[in-house]
This record gives C-alpha cells, sequence and structure tokens, in this order.
C-alpha cells in the first residue's frame, strides 16, 4: 500500500539546517497496525506528515496504492489525501461552534453528499462509538476520552484505507487512552491500515509492528512482514 525510498526532509531551525528526515526506505502493506517510537525531534511526526500528504519531501519517492505521490500538484494531493487517509492528533482538532455530531458529519458536508445520505453514516458511527448521548453537546461540554472519540469517528467517516494518530492519547488519562486505544485497534481490525506515533512504549508495543526511529532514521523495524516477491519489486 505505501512505499517510501529514500525520502529525505531538512527544516531550517535557528538558522541551522535540521534534517527531520533522512533517506528513509520503507514499506508498508495494507491493514497493518504499525507504532512508531523515538525521542523528541527523532523525525516521528515528519514521518507521519509525508505518508499523510501534508508536507513534501525534499528528495526521494513516495508511493501510496501504487501511485507515485511527488508527481501530484497540491490540488491532486488534497484529492488523494481526503480519499484514502484519516486523520487522529493529540489535540483532537474539533471545531468548537459545531456539535459532535456537525464536527463527524463535517467531512461529508465537504465532500457534497446529501443529508439524507450522511444521516444514516453519522447515525451508525455514533452508535458505534457510544456517542449518542453526547452527540448535541459541543466540544467543550465532552470530557478528553469522548472528544478524541468525536475526532476519530471523524477522521473514518468517509471510510479511509490508512488512519494516521499522532499521540492520540497524549492528552488523555491512563482510562481514556486505553479506550482510544482499544478503537483504534477495532478499527484495524476492520481492514484500516493503522500508523500510531507515540512516546508511550505500553502503547507502541501493543503493535504488530513496531518502528523507532533517531535522528531521522528508522534504526528498529520489529515485527515486519517478510517481503513477498510481487512486494520486493513492485514500484521499482
Amino acid at each position: 500500500m505505501i512505499r517510501l525510498q529514500d525520502l529525505s526532509k531538512t527544516y531550517e531551525l535557528g538558522g541551522q539546517p535540521v534534517k527531520a528526515l533522512d533517506q528513509v526506505d520503507l514499506a508498508i502493506e495494507a491493514g497493518e497496525y504499525l507504532s512508531v517510537m523515538g525521542p523528541s525531534g527523532s523525525g516521528k511526526s515528519t514521518l507521519l506528515n509525508m505518508i499523510g500528504l501534508l508536507d513534501t519531501p525534499d528528495s526521494g519517492r513516495y508511493f501510496l496504492a501504487g501511485r507515485e505521490m511527488n508527481a501530484l500538484n497540491e490540488e491532486a494531493r488534497a484529492a488523494e489525501r481526503n480519499r484514502r487517509i484519516g486523520f487522529v492528533f493529540q489535540a483532537y482538532h474539533l471545531l468548537e461552534r459545531l456539535s459532535a455530531r456537525e464536527n463527524i458529519e463535517l467531512p461529508l458536508v465537504l465532500a457534497g453528499m446529501a443529508p439524507a445520505e450522511r444521516r444514516p453514516l453519522v447515525d451508525q458511527l455514533i452508535r458505534r462509538l457510544d456517542l449518542d448521548s453526547r452527540a448535541g453537546h459541543l466540544p467543550r461540554q465532552l470530557s478528553g476520552g469522548q472528544r478524541q472519540r468525536v475526532a476519530i469517528a471523524r477522521a473514518v467517516i468517509r471510510k479511509p484505507a490508512l488512519l494516521l494518530a499522532d499521540e492520540p492519547t497524549g492528552n488523555l488519562d491512563s482510562h481514556s487512552g486505553a479506550e482510544v486505544i482499544t478503537l483504534l485497534e477495532e478499527l484495524n481490525g476492520h481492514g484500516i491500515t493503522l500508523l500510531v506515533v507515540t512516546h508511550d512504549s505500553a502503547i507502541g508495543q501493543r503493535a504488530g509492528r513496531r518502528l523507532r526511529m533517531e535522528d531521522g532514521r528508522i534504526t528498529d523495524d520489529s515485527g515486519a512482514p517478510a517481503p513477498s516477491a510481487d512486494s520486493r519489486h513492485a514500484h521499482l
């Protein structure tokens, strides 16, 4: 599903170049569950942003579902991002003026789906995530765990193939964090490819495949599936 080849990215920080990604190679199969761990500044979030098409590399190649992303203009990248990728962030990024239901429904509204079509999809997801009694509440009226469930619902309402979670439990207590991780794992069990960036080693160890990053490089890749003959020759 995903193939990165020699991906590099350098930022300027305080007038000095900082290599956030340094010739990263990575292949991810559809349906995998990966965690990305490492110290602050190791390149974890940059890697996530590259895979999520929120940033562009300085060099290297990125293939998503067999299509090279580097060759796309920003409009085409946005279309791929909206069609294939869902995002969950530590800070939730909910719109404060919208209710929980309206936040969940927003991607469908932006996609131009008619109210009669989107209503049953939203209703089903609200029930599945046990948000029935909170659907009409504004974000400030929800607990941290409830806000993150709303954010997850918004991320998956269009049924993306890939879900990227950047420190999804960072603002939550241990009980709410465990509920959120369980929910993400349930979604992975239904076929969504899941990539979780975390500082929490206990959460990171739950993933079937565990990446560790340091200084912009992947220094360890535990639990990676053995490449098939097809995947070894893909995109070359």
